[in-house]
C-alpha cells in the first residue's frame, strides 16, 4: 500500500518568525547568546571591534533561521509496506519515497518516521541534496513477536541549514497499518471425522436430486459427452438433452476460539491463549487449503466471514477473502468478558456444521458439559484443551493444583469428541497426528494428557 503527502519546506509563514526561532538548534542559540553577551561587554568597555563580533555571532543564526524559514521548495513523501500482513516473529519492509517537486534543490534532509516501540527503533534518515524534480528512496524493517494492528506514521521530515543553526520539523498527515497476524503452522494432511462428506482425500460428489432418474438435464453443448446422452428428456423435450455434470458438495469446518478471560491465565507470545489463536489460524488455513468452507466462530457467538445464508465462505475467491477478513480478526482478538460458551452452543446447533474443530481454555463440569452436547450438530469435532494451570506451571517436580484436565476429557470423549489435552508448548501438528490416531484406534494413547 502507498500513501503520500506534500509538506512544504519553510513556506508556512503562520508561525512567523517565533516558529524560526523555536527552531534555533544548540548550536544556533550558543551563537545568539555569545553574540549578545560580546555586544553587551563591549558596550560596557567601549570596544567597537567585540561589538562588530558580537553582532556577526547573533546575526548568523538569525539570518539562517529566516532563510530556512522562507524556503520555497515543496518534498512529497509516500510510504509503501511489503507486505502489509506478516506473521507474529517475521519482517516486513517499510520503502519510503521523497521528491522533491519544486523548482529549487532542496538542503540537508533528515527523514523520521513514526512507529510503536514493539516495531524496533526508530528510523531516521539523513538525505543529501535533492536537485529539482529528484527523488530518494530509502527503506527499513520492522518486526514484532506480538500480534496486533500497527500505524506506521506520520513521517516527519527536518530541514536544516548548512551550518546547522536552525532546524525545523514537517509532519505528513498521512500513515499506513502493519497488521501482524499469528503464527501459522503447516499441518500434516490426515484424515478426520466429517471430512467424508465434501472435498479432500475422502470427498463425495452428490447429483442434483437422489436417482438418475430425476437427475436435471441441460441441453446439448458442441464437445458433450454422447455418452451422457439423457434420452428420456430428449424425447420428452424433443432436442438433444445430456445429464448434468455431478456437482461437489463442498464440506464444512467450523474453527470455534474460546476467548474467555476466565478460562486463560498468563500473557505474552508464549501463554496458553496465544498458543490457542495460533492454533485457529493453523486450521483455518490447513483446512481452506483442503478445499473446505470455513467459519471463525468465539464463544460470543460471533463468527467471521459473517452472517449469510449459512455463515460459511464458498467460493474460492470468497474463500480467500474470508481468509483475510478471519486472520485480520485474529490479529487483533483479545479475551471476552464472557463466562460460558452457551452463546456459541446456540449457533453450532442451528445446523449441520461439518467438522468442527475447538481450542478450549479452563472448563468447569458446566461449560463441559456444554462443550460436550457441541458435538451432536457436526460431522465430527475435534477439541483441543489448554489447562493454564498445568500450562502456566514450569516443568519441574513441584505439584501444582488439582489438574481437572483428564475428567473433562473424558467428558467430552464420551460425547463423541476426539479430545487433546495441550502440554506446554506442544506443537501442533504432532496433536494433529495424535488426533488421527485416537481417532481410528491405532496407537492411541489414552492419557495423552501427561505427555510433556
Amino acid at each position: 500500500m502507498t500513501h503520500g503527502g506534500t509538506a512544504p519546506g519553510a513556506r508556512d509563514d503562520r508561525g512567523g518568525l517565533r516558529t524560526a526561532l523555536a527552531g534555533l538548534t544548540t548550536r544556533g542559540r550558543s551563537f545568539l547568546a555569545a553574540g549578545i553577551a560580546a555586544a553587551i561587554c563591549a558596550y560596557v568597555l567601549g570596544q567597537s571591534d567585540l561589538l562588530r563580533v558580537g553582532l556577526l555571532l547573533a546575526v548568523l543564526p538569525l539570518v539562517c533561521a529566516t532563510v530556512l524559514h522562507r524556503t520555497r521548495y515543496r518534498v512529497a513523501g509516500s510510504r509503501r509496506l511489503s507486505p502489509g500482513r506478516v506473521p507474529a516473529g517475521s519482517e516486513a519492509r517499510v520503502h519510503l519515497r521523497m521528491d522533491n517537486v519544486s523548482r529549487l534543490p532542496t538542503g540537508l534532509l533528515m527523514l523520521q518516521d513514526r512507529v510503536p516501540y514493539v516495531l524496533g527503533p526508530r528510523p531516521r534518515f539523513v538525505l543529501d541534496r535533492v536537485e529539482p524534480g529528484g527523488r530518494r528512496e530509502v527503506s527499513y524493517r520492522v518486526r514484532s513477536d506480538l500480534r496486533g494492528r500497527y500505524p506506521l506514521g506520520p513521517l516527519q521530515l527536518r530541514l536544516t541549514d548548512p551550518f546547522g543553526m536552525c532546524e525545523l520539523t514537517r509532519a505528513f498527515s498521512t500513515y499506513d497499518t502493519l497488521t501482524v497476524v499469528p503464527r501459522v503452522e503447516p499441518l500434516p494432511p490426515v484424515r478426520l471425522t466429517g471430512e467424508a462428506r465434501g472435498y479432500g482425500d475422502g470427498r463425495q460428489r452428490s447429483l442434483a436430486l437422489a436417482g438418475e432418474d430425476d437427475v436435471i438435464p441441460r441441453g446439448y453443448r458442441r464437445g458433450d459427452d454422447l455418452r451422457r446422452v439423457h434420452w428420456r428428456s430428449t424425447a420428452r423435450y424433443g432436442e438433444l438433452m445430456v445429464r448434468r455434470e455431478e456437482q461437489p458438495q463442498r464440506a464444512r469446518c467450523t474453527v470455534l476460539l474460546d476467548t474467555r478471560g476466565m478460562a486463560f491465565q498468563g500473557a505474552g507470545p508464549d501463554s496458553a491463549f496465544e498458543w490457542a489463536v495460533s492454533g485457529a489460524a493453523s486450521t483455518l488455513v490447513h483446512m481452506l487449503e483442503r478445499g473446505f468452507s470455513i467459519r471463525l466462530l468465539t464463544d460470543t457467538g460471533s463468527s467471521v466471514p459473517g452472517e449469510g445464508a449459512d455463515g460459511f465462505a464458498g467460493a474460492s475467491q470468497e474463500s480467500a477473502d474470508a481468509a483475510g477478513l478471519m486472520m485480520d480478526m485474529l490479529a487483533v482478538i483479545d479475551h471476552s468478558d464472557g463466562t460460558g460458551l452457551s452463546r456459541a452452543y446456540d449457533v453450532l446447533r442451528g445446523g449441520n456444521e461439518g467438522l468442527l474443530v475447538a481450542f478450549f481454555g479452563d472448563l468447569d463440569e458446566e461449560q463441559a458439559s456444554v462443550a460436550a452436547k457441541m458435538s451432536r450438530r457436526s460431522g465430527g469435532a475435534l477439541a483441543f484443551l489448554l489447562d493454564s494451570a498445568t500450562w502456566g506451571r514450569e516443568q519441574t517436580d513441584v505439584p501444582g493444583p488439582v489438574d481437572r484436565t483428564g475428567e473433562r476429557l473424558r467428558m467430552l470423549r464420551e460425547a463423541g469428541w476426539t479430545a487433546l489435552a495441550v502440554p506446554r508448548g506442544a506443537p501442533l501438528a504432532e496433536l494433529w497426528r495424535e488426533a488421527e490416531r485416537q481417532r481410528t484406534g491405532v496407537g492411541a494413547v489414552s492419557g495423552a494428557e501427561g505427555r510433556s
